[in-house]
């Protein structure tokens, strides 16, 4: 019995390299666009690539992955104004991303160096969102849990099996887990972990908007403070204004459902603004947020539940070596927010790449 012949065997390993760098390079140049537009809840496909100076509307033939970017010497061609080379970076780096799963998986089985490449690109998204923004897109989350979901049905190797039932049985544990485990953990590290206290200049001062709480030295959205309706906002404030009364020396909470100064409760939607005197304040806080839980989940949808565990606890040595790091060097403060995401994307991508060699230093022959 004849073996049929793939098409793309007809043409060199090599040339398949080369292909898979371009793409990745052209496809980088999207996810520059999902990067900026994302988080900001822009359309990522109006209006089409512009300086973000000058609005130039960017001609096909000054949109080369890389090649532009280097040929301008990272600058517009209309205004001359910098463009930050995240852009050049993050073209590269999926170029080589792409490639990289071609070398390692492409003579094993075409479809896993798609599906993978398609995985990289969601988690290069991913982190340098949350590395900016300190969040990662719903659009990156629940989309690569149904891409993943679909690609293990085409692609059951994923999961080193043959049918596609198991390819989505597998991919389906893959999501429980990933997302199950991660919010168990999430729900515990409040508990154990849910307060950060903020110590402040003495008469420092606070202001409560309609959407977002400005600190002295940061501005924190609601959504980022508030978890769940029992989530408490705590101070003493030497003077607190509100549009229509002022208030002296009080004790404050702040809830999504109520808000409590000394002995007087209000509902909180009623106050528009707020502003306070104050030396310190209690917030509460999580141990991760829901976008690390439903990119667990994601990756969990690709790699399966094996892959979460070991993904779980190398990016929390990960985090914590580099957390611990940059507290050592004054970077950061131990109550400052650390992106937990890239610490996720780098060990999920530690599995993809070196899955044997992991699984033989905990399963010895």
């Amino acid at each position: 019995m004849e073996t049929e012949v793939s098409p793309y065997t007809q043409m060199p390993f090599q040339f398949w390299t080369v292909v898979f760098f371009v793409y990745g390079a052209i496809a980088g140049s999207f996810l520059n666009v999902c990067i900026h537009r994302m988080p900001r809840e822009m359309s990522i496909v109006k209006p089409r690539s512009h300086c973000p100076e000058c609005k130039y509307s960017i001609p096909a033939v000054l949109n080369i992955p890389i090649f532009t970017w280097l040929w301008l010497g990272g600058k517009c061609a209309n205004c001359n104004a910098a463009i930050s080379a995240r852009y050049f970076l993050v073209e590269l780096l999926t170029g080589v991303a792409f490639m990289s799963c071609w070398l390692a998986f492409g003579d094993i089985s075409v479809g896993i160096a798609i599906a993978y490449s398609i995985l990289f690109g969601g988690l290069i998204v991913a982190t340098f969102i949350d590395f900016e923004h300190f969040i990662i897109p719903d659009e990156i989350t629940l989309g690569g849990i149904a891409a993943g979901f679909i690609a293990s049905a085409l692609v059951p190797a994923l999961h080193g099996v043959e049918k596609a039932a198991t390819g989505m049985e597998q991919s389906f544990y893959g999501i429980v887990v990933g997302g199950g485990l991660v919010y168990a953990i999430l729900r515990l590290g409040k508990l154990m972990f849910g307060r950060e206290q903020l110590e402040l200049e003495s008469g420092s001062r606070v202001v409560f908007s309609e959407t977002d709480l400005f600190l002295p030295d940061e501005v924190r959205s609601y959504g980022e403070v508030f978890y769940r309706n029992s989530d408490t906002i705590r101070f003493r404030a030497d003077r607190l204004e509100t549009v229509d009364r002022c208030f002296w020396d009080v004790d404050v909470e702040l809830s999504p459902r109520r808000l409590k100064i000394a002995d007087q409760v209000f509902d909180p939607e009623s106050v528009h603004f707020m502003e306070a005197r104050t030396s310190e304040m209690i917030l509460p806080r999580e141990a991760m947020g829901l976008g690390d839980v439903k990119f667990m989940a994601a990756i969990g949808a690709f790699l399966g539940w094996n892959a979460v565990l070991f993904s779980l606890m190398l990016s929390a040595v990960i985090g914590s070596i580099i957390g611990v790091t940059l507290i050592v060097l004054g970077k950061r403060e131990w109550s400052s927010r650390l992106p937990y995401g890239p610490y996720i994307a780098l060990a999920a991508i530690v599995w993809m790449f070196a899955r044997e060699d992991v699984l033989g230093l905990v399963l010895p022959k």
